[in-house]
This record gives C-alpha cells, structure tokens and sequence, in this order.
C-alpha cells in the first residue's frame, strides 16, 4: 500500500506538470472549465504570457515540516504518517478544487506561522484573534473564504479543512492574476489557536530595512532568492496611505520626501493621500502608522496597469517602489542582484516564483491526528 501511495503521488504531480506545460505551449491559461481568462491586454507585461516552464527539484526537503500541537515546536515527520498528498480530496471531495476555483477572486496572504488558517479565526473569550493584530488590520478576503467554504461543506460536510482553503485560493489567485499556476498538496488540518503575539512579532512590517526583512525571512527558511520572489505578491491588490505615507512627506523627519523614490512617482502618489498628520521614519519608528480599522485612501500596487509579474520589479528599478520594503530591495548587493534578473526574464521569475510558493505552503502544517476540520472557518469546532 505504501508504494502504491507513493507511485500515485509522483502520477499526480506528473499530471500536474503536464497540464501545466501542455497550457503554457498555448500562451494562456485556459482550464477545462475556462475559469482563467486572460487578463485584459491593457493590463498585461511580458509575464502574464506563458511559456513552456519545467520546473527543477524543489530546493527543500520533499518532507513536509510539521507544527506539534503539543510543543508549537517544529517536527519533521514521516510523510507516510501525516501525509500530504497532490489531490489528497480525489476520493473525500472529487470537486473540492474546482469548487474553490469557481469562487476565488484574489487573496494571497504570507501566513506568520505557516499554513494552519489561524488567521481566519475570530476573536472571543478563548481567542485572542490575529485579525486583530496590527500588521493583520487590513486584511480583506475574509468573507470570501466563507463563501467558499460553505459551498464545500454543501458539497462534502466536515471534509476540506480551512488551511487547505486558503492555499489553493492563494494559487488560483495568483494564476487569475496573470501569475503562473503551481501544483501543491493537499491535506492539512485547521489548528485550534490563534498567534496574535506571533503575528505583530514575526509579519514583515512595511517600514524594515533590508537586513530586517532579510532576517524575517530567513528565520523561515528563505534566502535571498526566495525573498525577492515573494515580494511580486506587492504587484497586486491594494495598500494604503498609512504605511507608505511617511516617504511622501517627510522621510527620517527631514520634511522631505524619500529621496530613493522617483521624483516624478512622488505628486502622483500625493494626490490618493493627502498629508493630515505628522508622520516619523522608519529608522526612528517602526511604524508611525495609525492602525485604526476605519477605511483610508490606498492605491492600487498594480497602478501603472500591469498584471502580476516583472513590472514589479522593473518599478524598483526605477525608484518607483511604493512600500519603502520594496525600494530596499535595491539596499543589498544579493536581493538588488535578483531584483536585475527578474526585471529581465520573465520565464525565470515565473518558475522561481512557483517554487517558493509550494515551498511556503508546506511551511508548518498540521495534519492528522492533529488539528481538526472547522465547519466555519472564523471558529473551532
């Protein structure tokens, strides 16, 4: 039996691959039941086409690491023991995949303590929510992950966990934005906590210098390499004014702003947000931000009308990041280096991109026994 999981794990993956490959021939990513379109063409770059990509061998463990419920310490297991598997609801759940989908929009989310859905929880007498930390104040999606979930319990009751939810809504996500389509596994189990201490901790905040950031990540397990990869996740989707406004107006409390941002870059942004208060720098304070949950002005990262991919990075080089985390990128010799090699080549970016997402998301998991399958993803069972 435990050969026979195994050759059906490689068959899988092989699959994976193959379908993978066999769309990238045509230069668009079209599934069976044509749920990404390509994106519009005023809303394209060079990376949103698709080329014939192979993919290596992951640069990490082919085990999982797993998170012990008892010690919160990191266990690496037998994968045959707590397994994780390339299309592990292929009996439980046929159309769990598609059912997520058909459903996702956009949400990509870099978890503080892997991939376990602990930040989905709600907070009350026995849980002190990660929704309410302050790195975490302006996450959307929430309701988004209910809708799919309760269409997966209409489908299969008590079946498909929150975790596994979240990772297959970040891919196709990424996919639907014009970003590449990765294989990953399947089935992980929902923890039964929340890490609101951890979250404000250990989240990136988006006023860390290149040596900060390159610290969080590497007490995760990602280089340089992976890092600079991740960080295409800023192409997309929306940020507000308060975490980047201190570089417009007043930058290390010199009543300028950030002299790495392109001078042009600087009105522009001005007009989305005005300056209302004094704001401080970010080698002062870590954040100087007001994190109020009330809706502020933001910005489109994809302002300048591209889809996910290397516009990204060709914006760093022109001093047009907007975090002051994405213009420090360019602080290092190592992460600028990167930086260089995907602004000039799509193909490689899109497969080193793939790679660290699959590696992110065996990033602490939980499996059986352990954990358990939420029936509501904002609470315990």
């Amino acid at each position: 039996m435990a050969i026979c999981s195994r050759i059906w794990n490689f068959v899988i993956f092989l699959l994976s691959l193959y379908i993978y490959l066999e769309f990238a021939k045509q230069h668009k990513l079209v599934m069976k039941e044509k749920l990404f379109p390509e994106p519009p063409n005023n809303s394209r770059d060079n990376s949103s086409e698709f080329r014939p990509l192979t993919i290596p061998p992951p640069p990490f463990p082919i085990r999982p690491i797993f998170l012990s419920a008892k010690s919160q310490l990191l266990e690496e297991t037998d994968h045959l023991s707590h397994p994780l598997d390339y299309d592990f609801y292929r009996h439980s759940c046929p159309k769990a995949e598609r059912i997520v989908r058909t459903v996702v929009q956009h949400l990509h989310r870099v978890r503080p303590d892997g991939c376990d859905a602990s930040v989905l929880l709600d907070p009350s007498d026995e849980i002190d929510s990660e929704k309410e930390s302050l790195p975490n104040l302006t996450l959307r999606g929430f309701d988004l992950i209910d809708i799919i979930k309760s269409k997966l319990e209409e489908e299969c009751p008590g079946i498909v966990s929150c975790a596994d939810v979240l990772v297959l809504a970040a891919r196709d996500s990424v996919a639907l934005s014009g970003g590449p389509f990765y294989p990953v596994y399947t089935g992980r189990r929902d923890s039964v906590a929340a890490y609101s201490n951890l979250a404000r901790d250990v989240l990136p905040s988006p006023h860390d210098n290149i040596s900060l950031l390159l610290h969080t990540f590497a007490s995760r397990g990602f280089d340089e390499k992976e890092t600079v990869s991740l960080f295409a996740a800023h192409s997309i989707g929306v940020i507000r004014c308060k975490f980047f406004k201190d570089r417009l107006y007043d930058f290390n409390r010199s009543h300028e702003p950030d002299p790495s941002m392109d001078p042009e870059l600087v009105p522009l942004l001005r007009t989305k947000c005005h300056k209302r208060r004094s704001v401080s720098s970010p080698e002062s304070q870590p954040c100087s931000c007001d994190f109020s949950t009330e809706e502020e002005p933001g910005i489109l990262m994809n302002h300048e009308g591209s889809a996910f991919g290397i516009q990204y990075y060709h914006s760093i080089l022109q001093g047009r990041g907007i975090l002051y985390t994405d213009q420090q990128l360019m602080a290092a010799e190592a992460t600028g280096n990167w930086v260089r090699a995907y602004a000039a080549d799509a193909f490689l970016f899109r497969r080193d991109f793939a790679l660290t997402m699959m590696k992110l998301s065996d990033l602490r998991v939980l499996t059986a026994p352990t954990g358990q399958i939420r029936f509501s993803c904002s609470k315990v069972a």
